[in-house]
């Protein structure tokens, strides 16, 4: 296909990565649901390790992966590689903001803070705009883009509105049925925000791609962050049974007066 400088590129996306990046967001956020719920032990300290789980579930899986399966899918008639440096720092920026939000809503207790979900709310929201975006100027093609303020507000809505549907739940369910819904819910918010993202950008032919030696490219990376995206979770889900087993086995020993009573607000 002959391009022309100045014309404007229609992009196309394939159905089975967008599918793919459904699933992985659904996945992503019930294991950050399930680590979410014991990140903090019974006497309010934090237990590093499921709270790393829940922001690598919630951040590196259910986000970043998803939005990068996702960018995978989306195609243009010019070849779309992507910057590793900007790549690696949306991911370390999608971790490192779904932990302090999940941090500021657990407030360092078992209980749910309504304060600290407010500002983990507005946090993550905005953490995962700005990764997407980030993640939009990593795509390293012979097109310039150009976005549609009004599409770009309406992405971060969804992504503020997300995050705080995601920190809720993560706090105030218990059945692993309703978790699982909350996850499909979280899914689909996530992906509707990263597609609502896509839609803000115009792509402009131009004449080369920038010049960049650190870049990746093709249409098997989709399928390999999906891999190993999985065998994390796997990793994340061993960690929480194995917190599962040792929580039961001190309810077992620990006396009756040592569990906390339900408090509502």
């Amino acid at each position: 296909m002959d391009l022309q400088i100045g014309q404007i590129l229609r992009p196309t996306y394939g159905w089975g990565m967008v599918l793919l990046s459904f699933l992985i967001a659904c996945a992503g956020s019930l294991v950050s649901l399930l680590c979410a719920q014991r990140m903090f032990r019974r006497d309010g300290t934090l237990d590093l390790a499921v709270a790393t789980g829940a922001a690598v579930a919630l951040g590196g899986i259910g986000i970043w992966s998803m939005h990068f399966i996702g960018m995978v899918a989306y195609s243009l008639p010019v070849r779309i590689a992507y910057d590793i440096p900007l790549t690696a720092i949306s991911l370390l920026a999608a971790i490192g903001i779904s932990g302090l939000a999940l941090y500021l809503a657990g407030s360092g207790r078992r209980q749910f803070n309504k304060v600290g979900w407010l500002a983990g709310s507005i946090l993550a929201g905005l953490g995962v705009c700005v990764m997407h975006y980030m993640g939009m100027f990593a795509m390293n093609m012979r097109a310039s883009m150009s976005f549609d303020p009004s599409i770009v507000a309406l992405s971060v809505g969804i992504a503020v509105t997300a995050a705080a549907a995601a920190l809720w739940l993560a706090f105030n369910l218990r059945r692993l049925s309703h978790q699982v819904a909350a996850a499909v819910v979280m899914g689909l918010a996530v992906c509707t925000m990263h597609y609502v993202g896509m839609a803000a950008a115009t792509m402009v032919c131009t004449a080369a791609a920038p010049a960049n030696d650190l870049t990746i490219s093709g249409r098997l990376i989709g399928l390999v962050v999906f891999g190993v995206a999985g065998v994390v979770l796997i990793g994340i889900g061993w960690i929480i049974s194995e917190r599962s087993i040792d929580d039961a086995s001190h309810t077992q020993d620990d006396p009756p007066t040592r569990f906390p009573q339900t408090r509502w607000a």
